[in-house]
């Protein structure tokens, strides 16, 4: 599967008109616009696979850059990054042989306080 960046297309467009617009040039698997998670209103672009990498340049070099009513079209391949592997939290995975640290906090107008350490077990 090739991931394609649509975007510059018109606010009202639906996911039919833009697969019948890709379809042509390469057979579409699956589209998503982005739209708002509050209104539901589209932000103006989408992502797309399709199902082979020459449908997908055809259709880059077919529609980037055309225009759809007064909005112009810019269509990318777009790159797969890796995600990042972040180690899961957890509040035992520090080390407990170290003694607690106190942190001095400014503010103005208060007068600081230390608090007690907590005891460890």
């Amino acid at each position: 599967m090739i991931k394609l960046f649509v975007g510059g297309f018109p606010m009202d467009i639906t996911e039919l008109q833009l697969v019948m617009l890709f379809s042509p040039h390469g057979d579409v698997s699956t589209i998503k616009i982005v739209r708002d998670k509050k209104t539901g209103i589209c932000k103006g672009y989408a992502f797309m696979e399709m199902k082979d990498k020459e449908g997908a340049e055809r259709a880059v070099e077919a529609l980037d850059g055309t225009f759809i009513g007064e909005r112009m079209l810019s269509v990318k391949m777009t790159e797969d990054k890796p995600v990042p592997v972040k180690k899961p939290f957890s509040k035992f995975s520090g080390n407990f042989s170290s003694k607690p640290s106190y942190h001095k906090v400014e503010r103005a107008g208060e007068e600081i306080k230390k608090k007690r350490p907590r005891k460890q077990f």
